[in-house]
């Protein structure tokens, strides 16, 4: 469609309300697909449907995309074999013994490097810091909200800006989908400007650091204080459970079962680089590299667990096959979400779009408009991935189409999905956070919400300030 007409912010349009009244992002999606292809067959929805299906399939016929789909399978099973190796228990068993916590404050600074050093993924960082800290936090009289809080600013906050787990391969791949020729160096570019990820971290730091509670957060804390540890008939998620090593298990398993692995995961990203862009890092293939990354560490995690003698072949396997499978509905969202691109982009969505806010929007405020619209749309679905696939396909062809900065609309796109999605009370982040600290779900989003809203101010501040820089 060489005239992008104003039918074709139809699709996404769809997918944006749907996926707010339904909250539904596969179906969403789906429908957008469905319009998308609708249109560009003549108005026919059935010849629609049928091209949107052959539409989802063609994104397999791009090399890119299909290493990013297949990486996101791969590191399910990842996660998987740390896990079943005690590779996390480990980790927490090593912290736990550490014995430089010895009040309050050091307990929150523990739970506050837990989140930053455990970015594979957003739910394993909050389960790891809670289990590790939760205990610490009771003993010390800090309220459960606050390690709500602090883990919760420390997992998504985290993850969004590393390329090596399923978050930065979501990104990369939209990034792909959208034209970008080089979508890992613009993704890179992008982590210095994701102001509220960035805001969101420092700021949970400056609260430890000064004991700032805001608003419902300091009648928790005196709540603690006094020594209740929630408010009566407070309901949390799950009762309180001690970490505790298996049944079976004589001695903890070693913290190298999920550190090895890691690091492996992180040295090898260079390298792939390096090999694929010919000595040059910034050239070679971030697709390639993060695949190749995960795959080495998958198989460092395997020889550790054989010559250990803790698992067998078909145990890994069962695992790895486990494992893929629970980040399937990723991988299928992810799917979806680069079909919905594609579509857009063969009508010129981004590009209609472009043309209509480069003459009513002034340059300056495109950066906080993309960041407050993406944080409305994560409020109201509880996704960030949702929203990312939403709104990474519309900002980045207008930076693009404009002569605008694209790290800079993209990161006020991811910026806003991850604000969104950390004050929105049916987030999953939000409810496991809430679950990892044994804290009523409800207290959770009622004492994080003035951080969160503090945080997001100082970031559209600081988008307002980038557009004119």
């Amino acid at each position: 469609m060489n005239d992008p007409s104003w039918y074709s912010v139809l699709p996404p349009v769809l997918a944006i309300l749907l996926a707010i009244w339904t909250r539904q992002v596969l179906l969403s999606l789906g429908a957008g697909i469905w319009m998308g292809f609708t249109l560009l067959e003549g108005f026919n929805p059935l010849t629609g449907l049928a091209a949107g299906i052959d539409g989802i399939i063609n994104v397999f016929s791009d090399p890119g995309d299909t290493r990013v789909l297949i990486f996101t399978l791969i590191i399910g099973a990842l996660i998987a074999t740390i896990e079943k190796s005690g590779g996390v228990r480990g980790f927490v068993h090593y912290l736990e013994t550490r014995r430089w916590v010895h009040n309050g404050a050091r307990a929150q600074v523990l739970a506050w490097i837990t989140g930053l050093v455990i970015f594979i993924e957003s739910n394993i960082t909050l389960l790891v810091a809670g289990s590790v800290s939760r205990p610490l936090f009771d003993r010390y009289r800090v309220s459960r909200e606050k390690l709500a809080y602090l883990i919760d600013a420390t997992s998504a906050p985290v993850c969004v800006m590393i390329p090596l787990n399923a978050w930065g391969a979501v990104i990369i791949g939209l990034l792909a989908s959208a034209g970008v020729e080089n979508p890992l160096r613009v993704f890179m570019q992008s982590v210095p400007l994701n102001f509220y990820a960035i805001t969101a971290i420092l700021l949970a730091a400056v609260v430890i650091w000064k004991n700032i509670d805001l608003g419902p957060m300091k009648a928790a804390e005196e709540r603690t204080r006094g020594g209740l540890l929630l408010w009566p008939g407070a309901a949390p998620i799950v009762e309180t459970t001690e970490h505790a090593p298996a049944e079976t298990e004589t001695e903890p398993p070693s913290a190298a079962l999920m550190i090895v692995p890691i690091v492996a995961m992180i040295l090898m990203m260079p390298i792939g680089l390096y090999l694929t862009g010919d000595g040059n890092l910034i050239d070679g293939s971030g697709s390639v590299s993060v695949l190749w990354s995960v795959s080495f560490a998958v198989l460092v995690a395997w020889i550790m667990n054989l010559v250990s003698g803790r698992s067998t072949i078909g145990q890994l396997m069962t695992t790895f096959m486990k494992g893929a499978g629970s980040l399937l509905p990723i991988a299928t969202i992810l799917l979806f979400a680069l079909a919905l691109g594609d579509v857009a982009r063969l009508l010129g969505t981004g590009t209609y779009v472009a043309g209509i806010v480069g003459g009513q929007i002034p340059d300056v405020l495109l950066a906080p408009m993309i960041f407050l619209v993406s944080a409305f749309i994560a409020f109201s679905v509880g996704s960030s991935w949702g929203t990312f696939a939403i709104m990474i396909p519309i900002a980045v062809p207008i930076a693009m189409t404009l002569g605008l900065s694209t790290p800079l609309l993209l990161a006020a796109a991811i910026s806003g999905a991850i604000f969104g999605d950390h004050a929105s009370p049916i987030s999953d982040t939000t409810v496991v956070a809430s679950m990892a600290s044994a804290t009523d779900h409800i207290e959770h989003v009622r004492t994080q919400l003035p951080y969160a809203l503090l945080a997001a101010a100082i970031a559209t501040v600081a988008f307002l300030l980038a557009g004119f820089a």
